[in-house]
């Protein structure tokens, strides 16, 4: 049985004046699945996850979203999409119920289903008791907990989330991880994670891609990608892709053993 994905895109180059900036990007997601979009600052990142989200207009390839191709697709496309930063306001004058009300009927959902699901998902983060807080009174990691739980309010088949974790508490980024974790297997939601944080991304993820110059450098799982770069874990290709010069005695890897050149 052939399984349909969530997300393909296929060629995918943008240009801004003579600076290519994502040059024939391939990315494949399927349900379930908890891909890392990675790479340094110029990799082309932040321009690929624009042109995923339908914000902006690749030059030449395409993307399709389950059956919607952008950009004509893209408001029926992003209704399958939820979408997750730390940096998103919430409505500070409103209670956390009332705030994810409001969001559940922009999501198209009717009242009872809105509150149902809300509910649920306060409680999936261990976040119930922050119903009737004030938006205002949150903490940042609480704000965080309550974006995932308005982002995925309407059941999206893709999550995007960008930097989940940063500047939280360890405490409230394993709620982060563990309630994420949770959506992906027991829904079948697709976690598409961009950060700069490799250990999260190598607790989060089972599939990472990393970008260099505007191109797909590596496709693998965590461990497999690291190992092709001689490195012990993600933060060495990451430094590597960086060019980042490590002192010769400096160990990332977990066995402390100094990395080796990379082959790439």
């Amino acid at each position: 049985m052939l399984i349909q994905p969530v997300l393909q895109a296929h060629g995918l180059t943008k240009s801004f004046g003579e600076i290519k900036a994502v040059d024939g990007v391939d990315l494949c997601i399927n349900p379930g699945e908890r891909l890392g979009l990675l790479g340094p600052n110029g990799a082309g990142k932040t321009t690929t996850l624009l042109m995923l989200l339908g914000a902006i207009t690749p030059d030449t390839g395409s993307i399709t979203i389950g059956t919607h191709h952008l950009p004509r697709g893209r408001a029926a496309a992003m209704s399958e999409v939820g979408f997750v930063a730390g940096y998103l306001p919430l409505p500070d004058r409103l209670r956390v119920r009332e705030a994810l009300s409001i969001f559940a009927g922009f999501y198209g959902m009717n009242r009872k289903a809105g509150d149902a699901a809300a509910a649920a998902g306060l409680e999936r983060f261990g976040i119930s008791h922050l119903a009737e807080r004030m938006c205002m009174e949150l903490s940042s990691g609480q704000r965080t907990l309550v974006g995932i739980v308005k982002a995925i309010l309407h059941s999206p088949t893709l999550l995007v989330l960008d930097e989940p974790t940063a500047s939280l508490d360890p405490d409230v980024a394993y709620r982060v991880r563990r309630g994420l974790l949770d959506v992906a297997a027991h829904d079948g939601t697709a976690l598409l994670v961009t950060s700069h944080n490799m250990a999260e991304v190598e607790r989060l993820c089972e599939r990472v891609v990393f970008l260099a110059a505007g191109t797909v450098v590596a496709d693998g799982s965590p461990a497999s990608v690291a190992a092709a770069f001689g490195h012990g874990n993600l933060e060495g290709v990451f430094l590597h892709l960086a060019g980042t010069v490590v002192a010769e005695d400096q160990t990332d890897n977990r066995d402390g053993t100094t990395d080796q050149e990379a082959p790439w």
